[in-house]
């Protein structure tokens, strides 16, 4: 089995948007980054106790790993948790795609092992499930975790790394207001009563859930996220001013309700930042404690939305 338990903080930090280039309209999320200010990220977040880092190969094809590695500089390895992953689609065709893509992040990230490990999507669960053995023996992966896969995937991945004395340690899948497959589907209550974290990935919808965007103010253009969310921003305004109601009482924004809601449901939210005051909401929302009518209320008008923000990688929960 693996040496330690599974020990992590209540909201992991993503780094997806760090895969942009940094320039205007470049990547999926458009984003303006620099060296000195994802930094001044990882500055503030270390202090806060906000220590594992979430990040993948696909993420700008190694430019996440790679910037994070950068911000990380002068952070002693065992202050902090590295999560990445291993993306079917993107394997070589060498002997051992998985351990050759581990090997690739392992330089990019400038360490020897991973903390959490994941298959990225249910390709080939079986094939590639089996890769990760020999990587949970050696070391250089200490925890594993499925992405993206429904419960019956989960339940062979798990059977599969039993056989071997090992298990599914945490699932990670898209889970928000609007968008709660997962939860439907039985996947929730199946890690909750087996003592897997479930990581909810897209909490905020790139985004639209922050109360930031509007019809009015789009998200930038030219980026993958304007693309699917600016045409529905009108049928999120009810949902978004509420959540901006509710977090003026206690003195946060709509963005920390959202997280505050995922926390509420007992997932692990992942929560992108690029800027150091996004880890000051990041605290904010994990003080704050909404009441089970709030979450009932959110819920309601997040489906009277009626919006399906499933990704196009994604398959039916």
């Amino acid at each position: 089995m693996t040496s330690k338990a599974l020990t992590l903080p209540a909201v992991a930090l993503g780094t997806w948007a760090w895969g942009d280039s940094g320039e205007a309209g470049d990547g999926y999320f458009g984003s303006r980054l620099s060296e000195s200010g994802l930094r001044d990220v990882v500055d503030r977040a270390q202090s806060n106790g906000f220590t594992l880092w979430d990040t993948a190969v696909a993420y700008g094809m190694g430019r996440s790993e790679t910037a994070l590695a950068k911000a990380l500089t002068g952070c002693h390895r065992s202050e902090y948790q590295l999560s990445t992953k291993f993306t079917p689609q993107l394997a070589g065709d060498g002997d051992d795609p998985v351990a050759d893509m581990l090997e690739q992040s392992l330089d990019r990230l400038s360490t020897d092992y991973v903390d959490l490990f994941w298959i990225h999507n249910p390709a080939d669960v079986t094939r590639w499930t089996r890769s990760l053995i020999p990587l949970l023996r050696s070391g250089r992966i200490r925890h594993v975790g499925v992405s993206n896969h429904n419960m019956e995937e989960i339940a062979l991945a798990d059977r599969i790394l039993g056989e071997a004395g090992f298990r599914v340690e945490a699932v990670q899948n898209h889970f928000s207001l609007l968008y709660r497959g997962s939860e439907r589907a039985g996947i929730l209550d199946h890690c909750r009563e087996h003592g897997v974290r479930f990581f909810a990935y897209m909490v905020l919808e790139q985004g639209a859930l922050t109360g930031r965007y509007s019809p009015a103010r789009p998200m930038p253009e030219g980026s993958s996220r304007a693309a699917v969310y600016n045409g529905v921003l009108p049928r999120l305004r009810a949902l978004t001013d509420r959540m901006e109601v509710i977090g003026k009482d206690r003195g946060v924004s709509a963005a920390e309700v959202a997280v505050a809601w995922a926390v509420a449901k007992g997932t692990t939210p992942i929560v992108g930042v690029t800027k150091a005051d996004h880890v000051d909401g990041v605290v904010r929302a994990r003080g704050v404690g909404l009441a089970e009518e709030e979450v009932a209320e959110l819920e309601a008008l997040a489906d009277a939305a009626d919006v399906d923000t499933r990704g196009w990688w994604e398959h039916e929960m």
